[in-house]
């Protein structure tokens, strides 16, 4: 049963997306890659609007005082396994907004990061390659 579950895990990701706090730089090159141009659904990506049916929690800018509730319930809400996938150099480290009065910090003083794709802000084709390598760690069943 565990091989049918991992197959459809990695052939039908559907995404949430979450911004915690950015320049909404990250935000409109994930929002990129769902045009016809990148073409992410080809690869069984899919971006759904509830987090009760996404399997990735995909995470732009740092996380704020704001939307740190937020993050933590949504990512509680998520069915198990979730993946977190910080996207972008303010979710992987704080980036230019680091030490700023009303930042907690990263993705990953939060919660486990499963995937991080660097980049200010990342093109599209390094987040499919991200969504890409991430599908091969579900498939091999490598630990975060």
């Amino acid at each position: 049963m565990e091989p049918i579950l991992t197959w459809a895990r990695v052939n039908s990701i559907w995404a949430v997306h979450f911004n915690s706090g950015s320049c909404n730089g990250c935000d409109i090159e994930i929002l990129s890659t769902l045009t016809p141009y990148y073409d992410v659904e080809r690869l069984g990506i899919e971006l759904r609007g509830s987090p009760r049916h996404a399997d990735v929690l995909v995470v732009t800018g740092a996380v704020t005082r704001q939307a740190r509730d937020r993050l933590l319930r949504i990512h509680a809400q998520m069915p198990d396994p979730a993946f977190v996938m910080a996207v972008g150099t303010c979710a992987i480290g704080g980036g230019v907004f680091q030490g700023c009065y009303n930042v907690v910090g990263s993705v990953s003083d939060l919660l486990p990061v499963d995937m991080a794709v660097p980049g200010c802000p990342p093109r599209p084709a390094a987040i499919i390659a991200g969504f890409a390598a991430l599908m091969e760690r579900i498939r091999k069943g490598e630990p975060a």
